[in-house]
């Protein structure tokens, strides 16, 4: 025992890394209201989505001269509305499928017209073509869903760690949700939908999607007012969920808790009851962050930070709020936001921010939709 110790005593002791002092450097400026970044599983390559319906690609440091895809003549650009992401299959280096989000102006047959509707929400599959910076134009429509107002489309889609497409949607617009859309799960909005790409077209509900009372099938979770942004870390789930006219909120749980979950809206704003439904609390899954209209109006989620330059930064959520100019994060624990930090301060103030993103490497990009990308460096 005496020689363990001593020959232990001898080990170099456990030295945490250096911190290293965070900075913003611009991946992409002079563009045309960017909405959404992302890059395919093992590819140096970063994707930009712009909101009039264009996808730029930037490689070894430059936005390439010709888009990855144009859509623009089936986008619909204004307010709310427009190509809103992009998400690439797991399998895209083999298969060079990927799908995207975007307000058409086309009403479907469900809405009975132009006064029931203001315009539809697609996701769509597209594929690469032979040149793998470019797109074909050839268009496979998976999901259609009628949108009554302008406002609150969500946006989002993304793969999660199964395997499925999930795909976020608002409450349908307007103010306070009048049609009570965040507390009925029969439409998908004010939900995530959860999907298989994989079998028979346009999709399969997965069998093992939750069973929740009188849902559309398909519906993952709900109760959200507008989940402009939500990603994932591993199999946990964080949603930013644009507020009323008091309060941001972000949530985030492990996703087998998240399945069938209902985030409250329009009963609760955040973790406060709105009076415009029960205001019991029992089922509702509550925010594990919010802050109120004094710091900002309408939350930009958010994803955890997992690249090599920073190491403080590790396991971070970022977040940002659009109305503001300040950048934050905090880290999951238990359940809980812990270590909320500001870091306005030293990456300095970033005006619009709309989205976050991460390459390959897990670095983390943040969108300014005034036309900048920026990535956070260590210096």
């Amino acid at each position: 025992m005496a020689a363990f110790l001593q020959r232990a005593e001898m080990l170099d002791p456990i030295v945490p890394p250096p911190a290293v002092t965070p900075t913003l450097a611009v991946v992409a400026g002079g563009l045309a209201s960017p909405v959404h970044v992302t890059a395919p599983v093992g590819d140096d390559r970063l994707f930009i989505v712009e909101k009039g319906g264009v996808i730029e690609v930037v490689d070894g440091g430059a936005v390439l001269g010709t888009p990855f895809l144009d859509i623009s003549s089936k986008v619909i650009n204004s307010g709310e509305r427009g190509m809103l992401s992009m998400a690439f299959h797991p399998d895209y280096a083999a298969n060079g499928r990927f799908f995207v989000y975007y307000s058409s102006p086309e009403i479907p047959a469900e809405c009975g017209g132009p006064a029931t509707c203001d315009h539809t929400s697609v996701v769509a599959e597209y594929a690469v073509s032979g040149d793998p910076n470019v797109a074909s134009t050839t268009e496979k429509v998976i999901l259609e869903v009628g949108q009554p107002y302008s406002n609150h489309n969500g946006g989002q889609i993304a793969f999660g760690p199964d395997g499925m497409l999930y795909i976020g949607f608002g409450d349908g617009g307007s103010g306070n949700d009048p049609q009570n859309n965040g507390q009925d799960p029969s439409n998908f909005l004010g939900s995530i939908v959860r999907i298989d790409v994989d079998g028979a077209a346009p999709y399969v509900v997965p069998a093992d999607n939750p069973v929740i009372a009188g849902a559309k099938p398909g519906t993952f979770a709900y109760g959200l007012r507008n989940p402009w942004r939500f990603s994932f870390d591993g199999e946990t789930v964080f949603i930013g969920d644009v507020g009323q006219g008091e309060i941001e909120e972000i949530d985030a749980l492990p996703l087998d808790e998240a399945a069938g979950a209902n985030f409250g809206w329009r009963r609760f704003e955040g973790t406060s009851c709105t009076g415009l439904g029960s205001c019991a609390t029992s089922g509702l899954t509550f925010p594990v962050l919010e802050y109120d209209h004094g710091d900002g109006c309408s939350v930009s989620g958010g994803v955890v930070y997992r690249g090599d330059a920073i190491p403080q930064m590790d396991g971070h959520y970022f977040y940002a709020d659009y109305c503001s100019s300040w950048i934050k994060s905090f880290r999951l624990v238990g359940g809980s936001a812990t270590e909320v930090t500001d870091w306005t301060s030293t990456l300095g103030n970033v005006a619009s921010i709309v989205s976050f993103g991460t390459d390959s490497a897990g670095n983390v990009y943040i969108v300014s939709i005034g036309g900048t990308v920026y990535r956070i460096d260590g210096s």
